[in-house]
């Protein structure tokens, strides 16, 4: 039987860094992915597979990397204390959160369907809402609620805390939430880019509209802690990663995921999120 790495797994392994491991050991990376509709098993088996991918694509020994993955939002901080490493994938939620304690520099971003920027939408059945005002103490399902502030301070820009002005209902599964909105058991989801791109696929019995489309939101890749990291550290995997769709396999990689390519990032275009997240703290 084939295994079939998910495609989250497919990004993340693309986008780990490629610092030099420490001798004898393999250089931790932590993976996090709140509110993904994973299991540790099936991430242990897909990230050993594309770590080894990124090695030869990387030119680095086999065996120099070794990572941690979490889809839990409070774990993820738990292996960023425990293990300290020098590079990793989070969220843009927990880059926000999690940077002045780190250090953390952002380093390379993926770019897809020529954008390196998502927008995030409320959804909900056609002519029932008209805005998130309307929404105000209404069911509110999705994937990307296990990271509550974030959705608040960056996606909704400070002027909703989805805490207190709705009741919030987190799912692992993106179609598990779309389906209860459908049979009515929800009011409204919040969607990422992809998400919403697949919605018209899931033949839904009940039309739905958006109701609320956030502002463009900088995708997240790879960060580094910048006090145990080097400039030269820094540099050489993001060139590494630039190059990675351009390899015969790494390619094939990159086309299933639709990612065209992955690009150094310019750090000031997270600076608007940062004064958003700082807004209400």
């Amino acid at each position: 039987m084939t295994y079939k790495i998910p495609r989250f797994f497919l990004l993340a392994a693309l986008l780990l860094p490629l610092a030099p491991a420490m001798a004898g050991d393999p250089a931790p990376v932590v993976v996090c992915y709140p509110g993904g509709p994973v299991n540790e098993r099936d991430a242990d088996q897909a990230m050993d597979a594309m770590l080894r991918v990124v090695e030869r694509v990387g030119q680095w020994p086999a065996q120099s990397f070794t990572s941690a993955f979490t889809a839990k939002a409070a774990e993820c901080e738990k292996f960023m204390a425990d293990k300290k490493p020098a590079f990793a994938i989070t969220s843009l939620g927990l880059y926000l959160q999690l940077r002045g304690q780190y250090d953390l520099v952002p380093v390379v971003q993926p770019k897809i369907g020529g954008r390196t920027s998502e927008r995030y939408r409320v959804v909900a059945q056609k002519g029932r809402f008209h805005g998130l005002a309307e929404l105000k103490g209404k069911s509110l399902g999705g994937t990307v609620l296990d990271e509550p502030d974030f959705i608040g301070k960056i996606v909704f820009a400070g002027k909703y805390d989805p805490a207190k002005d709705f009741a919030l209902q987190p799912s692992r599964q993106a179609i598990r939430a779309l389906r209860s909105l459908d049979k009515g058991e929800l009011d409204a989801v919040v969607l990422n880019e992809q998400q919403f791109a697949g919605l018209d696929a899931l033949g839904l019995s009940n039309p739905v509209e958006v109701v609320f489309t956030s502002e463009d939101i900088p995708l997240m890749g790879v960060v580094a802690n910048a006090k145990l990291s080097t400039a030269d550290d820094r540099v050489r995997f993001g060139k590494a990663l630039e190059g990675t769709c351009s390899d015969a396999e790494g390619k094939k990689l990159c086309d299933l995921f639709g990612v065209q390519s992955f690009v150094a990032v310019n750090p000031v275009v997270f600076d608007p999120m940062a004064k958003l997240w700082l807004a209400r703290n």
